[in-house]
């Protein structure tokens, strides 16, 4: 396993369930089928930059100063197609992967992930009723 791909796995864990200790996490991570001493996992929170918390290792908001997601999909935002669990969204042209990429900065439970063209970002969602939701949300953003 790559680091990128442990790290990520990581922040799928915490995001989900509370680890309060790094053994927890490396059992969970075993669950995975990913192997993790101690001094990676040490390594891996100061680089994710995680915090304990009285919920459990979090990961610190990282301050962009960068416009939020409604301000971009206000602008650049044309349109949301619903396909089954998938969502197309339409943009001004040369504007979708700043679209995909703000959504993605939401971290929302709800997409699963992104992947942009020039005009057209396809959105996947882990079902039809969890798409149909989130694309009356994008929608929202149009109004």
């Amino acid at each position: 396993m790559n680091k990128a791909y442990r790290q990520g796995q990581i922040l799928n864990i915490i995001r989900r369930q509370q680890i309060f200790t790094q053994e927890e996490l490396a059992g969970e991570l075993k669950k995975l089928g990913i192997p993790a001493t101690q001094v990676t996992l040490s390594r891996d929170i100061r680089e994710l930059g995680l915090v304990k918390t009285p919920e459990g290792y979090r990961q610190l908001p990282t301050e962009t100063g960068g416009p939020t997601f409604s301000t971009i999909a206000s602008e650049f935002l044309r349109d949301v197609r619903l396909a089954q669990n998938l969502l197309v969204l339409r943009t001004l042209p040369a504007h979708a992967s700043t679209v995909a990429a703000a959504l993605d900065a939401e971290n929302l439970p709800e997409v699963v992930g992104t992947i942009a063209g020039d005009d057209t970002v396809l959105v996947v969602a882990p079902d039809n009723p969890t798409a149909a939701a989130l694309r009356d949300r994008l929608l929202s953003y149009l109004r």
